[in-house]
């Protein structure tokens, strides 16, 4: 191995460790109350090690939520194939949604809290642009969907895509939000799962074709 291919190998197991050590801080510990200070020795490395590969840690963040989009949008390939018609692929999409954030309720916590600040964190434009592009793949996802209903007839033809794509996506993110961490833990899952069935039925009966 050359010294240019060491050197870009240590480069990598330094951002490695960096964002491992700040995925478990800001689990543990929240995002405000989460400094670079304290990922740089979470990491054990300095505080000038962690400036040279992130800005800040909006940055840091940014990176381990972005990854966890990703992964986050592999639970959704096939998706069209396993589906008999649009209904059941929304129902399947909200299935599939739900069962995501109830595993993974810090990464809920941490991806509402990224939409709310992506605005204001002072990113690269670069990494702003790839936030955008990449929390907007779950509800391009559900506007395939709408097409897919109004193409085989199902769905209404007058349907808005990008109203009733927002408008089921913050339905999801909203029920979820309202009881992922409140009330009895051990209802609680099936107080989602039947609170999101119920508005998955209304939502879905205004999307038919009543022709």
């Amino acid at each position: 191995m050359g010294l240019e291919d060491r050197r870009k190998k240590e480069r990598e197991n330094r951002k490695s460790a960096i964002i491992k050590a700040a995925r478990k801080l800001f689990l543990e510990k929240g995002f405000k109350a989460v400094t670079v200070e304290s990922i740089a020795q979470k990491a054990e490395l300095s505080k000038g090690a962690i400036y040279l590969h992130y800005n800040s840690k909006e940055e840091i963040y940014a990176h381990i939520v972005l990854s966890d989009l990703e992964k986050f949008h592999d639970r959704f390939s096939g998706l069209f194939q396993k589906s008999s018609s649009a209904s059941q692929a929304l129902y399947e999409f909200a299935d599939i949604y739900v069962d995501f954030f109830l595993s993974e309720p810090e990464f809920f916590r941490n991806l509402m809290n990224f939409m709310i600040r992506a605005t204001c964190m002072n990113f690269p434009n670069e990494l702003y642009e790839e936030s955008i592009k990449t929390t907007n793949k779950t509800i391009d996802i559900v506007e395939e969907i709408f097409r897919f209903g109004v193409e085989r007839g199902e769905f209404s033809d007058t349907l808005n895509f990008r109203q009733n794509r927002n408008a089921l996506w913050g339905m999801l993110n909203g029920i979820i939000s309202l009881y992922i961490f409140t009330g009895n833990e051990e209802k609680r899952e099936d107080v989602i799962r039947t609170t999101i069935k119920t508005g998955m039925e209304t939502f879905i009966c205004g999307l038919k074709n009543k022709k």
